[in-house]
């Protein structure tokens, strides 16, 4: 059986004031009270998949670029951003078809692929695939390297292969908001 939704991948370039407003009103939908503008622009300069039941936006997830060093080693990264499925039809695997589209392109074009999950969150990655990073997590600020223990234990990696050794120290370009 097909699945009800329409998946399509847009460039943000692409996306036009409009669908980013939809993205970020399923953002604020799918994350009551715990979405901001920093949130929105993390997921911004790479591409959105976007799913349609309808024609109105049901589920989102972007993939960006970002600059990730993993035991020392910089790696070729896609970072997942902004996943989210309206409250409404969650439960149906689009959080699933949203994620294999999202592992499609990022196997094409990075070496590995992360996200920061939620314990929520990681019962949707956990069975594709992800492994937790049980390494020490921190961020290259403009001061230096910052640990981020907050975020031990949340980040999650995609990498087929499994070449990446998760027990090593994960370290994240700066950004404003969450670093991960």
């Amino acid at each position: 059986m097909d699945a009800p939704w329409d998946l399509t991948v847009v460039h943000t370039a692409d996306l036009g004031p409009r669908r980013l407003r939809e993205v970020r009103l399923l953002l604020d939908d799918a994350f009551v009270g715990d979405v901001d503008d920093t949130d929105l622009d993390h997921a911004l300069g790479g591409l959105h998949v976007l799913a349609r039941l309808d024609g109105a936006l049901v589920g989102h997830a972007a993939l960006v670029q970002r600059s990730l060093v993993a035991g020392g080693r910089p790696v070729r990264a896609g970072y997942v951003e902004a996943v989210a499925v309206a409250a409404a039809h969650r439960r149906r695997g689009l959080g699933s078809a949203l994620m294999g589209v999202v592992e499609d392109l990022a196997a094409r074009a990075h070496e590995a692929v992360f996200l920061g999950a939620s314990d929520d969150g990681a019962r949707l990655y956990r069975p594709r695939g992800w492994r937790v990073w049980s390494g020490p997590t921190g961020v290259v600020t403009p001061e230096g390297v910052r640990a981020t223990p907050d975020d031990d234990g949340g980040v999650h990696v995609h990498d087929p292969a499994g070449a990446l050794d998760v027990t090593t120290r994960l370290l994240c370009d700066w950004r404003c908001g969450d670093v991960w």
